[in-house]
């Protein structure tokens, strides 16, 4: 199972469209996974012609986002289980937002956007990742997303990019 993680898309008004770097591995997704920050159902009906998407809200999204995602998501994907949650708020870092979110849930996987800031780290057993951003990159020289190749194993690859 081939999952592509993306959030913060920000689109139309900090891109136009998708990658063609990002376009090229939506094309093999079996799941698009989206960390919220769509801002637009666009992006979701875009997405949606390479595979099933999954997503939560985030803080910037319109109204017809709101209304269609959650602000957490579990997801169960070859026995892992996947925590969702945009991670926006006002109290401790994004980080630590995402992850108590899902203190509660048993959850082996936590995917979280806001910051646009690339991040991979355990956080005792729990695997921490932030896709960054493929249309605005903020503090980081470049765009990303990620990639996780899930069967008996988690592996995860990120891809760097410049638009």
């Amino acid at each position: 199972m081939k999952a592509i993680v993306i959030g913060d898309t920000h689109m139309p008004k900090k891109a136009e469209g998708l990658s063609k770097r990002l376009v090229s591995e939506l094309g093999q997704a079996d799941l698009i996974i989206h960390t919220g920050d769509w801002s637009s159902l666009d992006v979701y009906e875009e997405l949606s012609r390479f595979a099933e998407v999954k997503g939560v809200k985030g803080n910037v999204d319109n109204v017809e986002i709101v209304e269609r995602f959650p602000k957490k998501l579990l997801l169960t994907v070859k026995g892992f289980r996947i925590g969702v949650i945009h991670g926006d708020g006002t109290t401790g870092t994004t980080e630590k937002r995402a992850l108590k979110a899902f203190e509660d849930d048993d959850v082996d996987v936590v995917l979280f956007g806001h910051s646009h800031i690339p991040y991979l780290r355990f956080h005792q057993k729990t695997l921490l990742i932030n896709p960054g951003s493929p249309t605005d990159k903020r503090k980081v020289p470049v765009n990303s997303f990620v990639v996780l190749t899930i069967e008996e194993t988690i592996e995860t690859s990120f891809k760097f990019f410049h638009s």
